[in-house]
């Protein structure tokens, strides 16, 4: 599955169904470039199973302020809609899965 870029008009739509991690970034952001290939990397191997999707908090910021997200990148894990995880920071690939696997 390709990551989604969602806004703040679809994001509730987006997140409503399956397992989804949204990574809040901005385009500023040093650590949110260093964890982009990282998702990539996520998507690629367990895609089928996590939906990931990508949300600018300069240009979203309702969703980002709804969810208290004060540091980026911050990755939110939502299964079916509800909020299951928040891990804020770069995290290496093995640290995101273990991540993605314990909250769904």
């Amino acid at each position: 599955m390709a990551i989604v870029h969602v806004t703040d008009q679809n994001f509730s739509e987006e997140i409503a169904s399956g397992v989804v991690l949204v990574d809040f970034w901005a385009t500023w952001c040093g650590p949110c470039k260093m964890i982009a290939p990282v998702l990539e990397e996520i998507d690629a191997e367990i895609g089928d199973q996590v939906k990931i999707a990508k949300l600018d908090v300069d240009n979203n910021q309702a969703t980002a302020a709804e969810y208290q997200v004060m540091s980026i990148p911050t990755l939110l894990l939502f299964k079916d809609g509800e909020l299951k995880g928040k891990t804020v920071g770069f995290q290496p690939k093995e640290a995101l899965v273990e991540f993605i696997n314990n909250h769904k």
